[in-house]
């Protein structure tokens, strides 16, 4: 399945339906008078998350999107049908912005969470509601109100509990498959993976999920590479898994790159709690992977922790680390 993450549409709600002008013509009823109905109501827009979706790609072969129309009054005092309203599915995590992408207009978050956007025009009066006692015979009927029109920009940032983060071929498809049921595309060069993956890892009964994005390197934010046009998939995420590659020369700048554009991008993702991982130790010696270890501890100040995605090796540990994160954050935000 193809990913997209951002496609502008267009909107437009219902037009509401004319009045009508109609007079009674029954037979042995002397005086008739005005009994045309009201114009029924236009359809609205409204815009509903699922939980089963995680990719726009529908909106590449649909960019237009219009409610009913409202019928037309009728005579014998008949009101028209409203018009049916337009239900747009969209992955939870989607955000509906302006044209301009100055204005958030509605941040979906919750599966089934609903979101009126577009409000259908009201119909028009029909000459009944003219008639008064000085104005019996009214002959003026009302065309509905025209409904609303709007160009918007959907832009969907993945819900994910774990972000993973780290420079190009530093495992993180490999680690991603390796604790989940995903099977992104894993080989032996740089930018192997295009666009975001999710997987639920399971640890003690418990499970998150874990968002893997391409990786970053040195000037992301101005475009370098893939640029840093994902970070915002791990915007949500609770907490961040930093993945190193230990055949890396220098670990310590490796670590570092990765970071400095975390902070150019913004939007909080170097405030994120962060867990730092030195992956593939399997391709070293203990020696190697102490001496690695310790010189990242130390420009991290916090704990690293040793794994290979490939052998399985301390990769139980990260996932007990993370869920213990996790479940401290979840009860920040509760």
């Amino acid at each position: 399945m193809k990913f997209l993450d951002e496609c502008k549409i267009f909107l437009k709600s219902g037009d509401g339906g004319a009045g009508c002008c109609s007079f009674r013509r029954e037979r042995f009823i002397e005086f008739g008078g005005p009994d045309g109905g009201n114009g029924g109501r236009g359809g609205d827009i409204v815009f509903v998350g699922k939980q089963n979706l995680n990719t726009l790609i529908d909106f590449r072969y649909r960019q237009h999107f219009k409610a009913e129309k409202g019928h037309h009054g009728m005579g014998n005092n008949r009101t028209g049908a409203d018009g049916e309203g337009l239900e747009i599915a969209v992955p939870v995590g989607t955000q509906i912005l302006t044209e301009d992408k100055e204005e958030v207009l509605a941040d979906i978050t919750e599966d089934g969470q609903r979101v009126l956007l577009l409000r259908g025009g009201d119909g028009g009066f029909g000459n009944m509601h003219f008639k008064s006692s000085t104005n019996q015979a009214p002959r003026r009927a009302d065309e509905g109100w025209p409904g609303q029109e709007l160009w918007v920009w959907l832009h969907l940032k993945l819900i994910a509990d774990v972000g993973l983060v780290g420079l190009p071929n530093a495992g993180k498809s490999t680690f991603l498959a390796a604790v989940t049921r995903a099977r992104p595309k894993i080989a032996a060069y740089p930018f192997t993976t295009l666009h975001p993956n999710l997987g639920v890892a399971h640890v003690d009964e418990r499970e998150f999920v874990i968002a893997d994005i391409p990786g970053l390197i040195e000037g992301a934010h101005e475009g370098a590479g893939l640029g840093d046009r994902f970070l915002g998939h791990v915007e949500r995420c609770r907490v961040l898994l930093h993945l190193v590659d230990a055949t890396e020369e220098n670990v310590v700048e490796s670590w570092r790159t990765v970071r400095h554009e975390l902070k150019a991008y913004g939007n909080g993702l170097d405030k994120k709690p962060e867990i730092t991982a030195l992956n593939k130790i399997d391709a070293l010696t203990p020696e190697d992977i102490e001496a690695k270890r310790a010189a990242l501890a130390k420009a991290t100040r916090r704990a690293v922790y040793p794994i290979s995605g490939v052998a399985g090796s301390g990769v139980q540990d990260v996932l007990r680390h993370l869920d213990q994160r996790i479940q401290k954050a979840k009860g920040k935000l509760a």
